[in-house]
């Protein structure tokens, strides 16, 4: 029991760890091409994940998915049961969520 303080302790290692080799790690290509709009950056980090020299293909492949994104439309949870062919789906899914909050697993 008197050695509970250290093993508490113990998470720091893997914490410090991150905080030492976090900075030297390159980015996320699709964060730096759609966030921060920088090319040159996003296809030197997806040469160093992809080890080639050629990413044209995967950089024009994330701004097509972008630009089907962009023209995907929201819908809102009436617009969505009132559709047919969703409607049980919402239904099936929210009755399952609801009867898990209910049942008491989340406090065991």
């Amino acid at each position: 029991e008197s050695r509970w303080p250290y093993l508490f302790g113990m998470i720091i290692v893997p914490s410090l760890i991150q905080v030492v080799v976090l900075p030297f790690l390159p980015e996320s290509p699709r964060y730096l091409l759609l966030e921060k709009h920088d090319t040159s950056k996003a296809e030197k980090a997806f040469q160093t994940f992809l080890g080639k020299e050629d990413v044209s293909h995967e950089v024009e492949e994330v701004l097509s998915e972008s630009r089907v994104q962009r023209n995907t439309r929201l819908v809102s949870v009436l617009q969505l049961l009132r559709t047919r062919a969703a409607r049980w789906q919402v239904i099936t899914v929210v009755v399952t969520m609801g009867c898990y909050q209910l049942c008491g697993l989340n406090a065991v």
